[in-house]
């Protein structure tokens, strides 16, 4: 494959005493995308234009192409859709990655398709969205270890993920990902339990909500990551962001 350094048109532009006592907490991870905005819209496929944009005020989470997995095969779609975003604006870049529940391919060809965006010009950190199931697992954080050898040393690696992975699913323990991004949308019957929050680590730096299924009692203080079923406009924005304050 060739690596391609830069968006070519597609981007313009965290004892004591006698009678111990023991208090357990949840502790809020440190940062795990330091210098990125507390905010972040998802960009998906179709022409997005973000010039509008305050780059002090969100990044972008742009889908930046699929990868599927079927039948031992590894192939890739580029985003095919413009995305044009003000100068300045912190960028990560989304890989898709589909498997229809069969990711049987080579560990390394998979990690190298996934692994291209994260040298685009402008990229600052590299996020996988794919929704393994139980028997992809191990698969799964084999490629993500693979991946974190080819990407640059020191970019954060974020992946998307379901929310019974952060329950009490220990499965992610140990993935080398600076963050997992809960996904509180189109979640069926896993709904989100207003007021409560999860258990791993990976999952209590960020959250994952949409604009059209606004949610109430989300734990604060968290990174959000904002995905709108259609294209961004400056008016919806401001709406989703003010709705975003209300949690941090």
């Amino acid at each position: 494959m060739n690596l391609k350094r830069s968006l070519a048109g597609v981007v313009a532009a965290a004892a004591a005493g006698a009678a111990a006592l023991t208090i357990v907490v949840f502790a809020r991870p440190s940062d795990p995308l330091l210098g990125f905005p507390r905010v972040v819209v998802w960009a998906w496929e179709r022409r997005e234009d973000l010039r509008w944009l305050d780059p002090k005020e969100a990044g972008v989470a742009f889908l930046s192409r699929t990868v599927w997995l079927n039948g031992g095969a590894v192939w890739f779609r580029p985003r095919l859709s413009p995305l044009q975003v003000p100068p300045g604006t912190a960028l990560m870049a989304v890989v898709r990655v589909e498997s229809g529940g069969k990711a049987n391919a080579d560990t390394r060809e998979a990690a190298e398709a996934i692994a291209e965006p994260a040298w685009l010009e402008g990229v600052r950190a590299l996020q996988v969205d794919f929704d393994a199931v139980e028997s992809e697992r191990p698969f799964y954080r084999a490629v993500l270890g693979e991946l974190r050898r080819r990407m640059p040393e020191h970019m954060p690696l974020s992946i998307t993920a379901l929310a019974s992975w952060c329950g009490s699913d220990s499965w992610m323990d140990g993935l080398p990902v600076a963050e997992a991004v809960p996904m509180l949308f189109r979640m069926g019957p896993e709904r989100y339990s207003a007021g409560s929050d999860f258990g791993p680590r990976l999952c209590r730096a960020s959250l994952g909500i949409s604009t059209d299924e606004p949610l109430q009692g989300l734990p604060g203080g968290r990174r959000m990551y904002i995905f709108r079923p259609g294209a961004w406009t400056q008016a919806a924005f401001q709406s989703a962001l003010r709705e975003a304050r209300r949690w941090q």
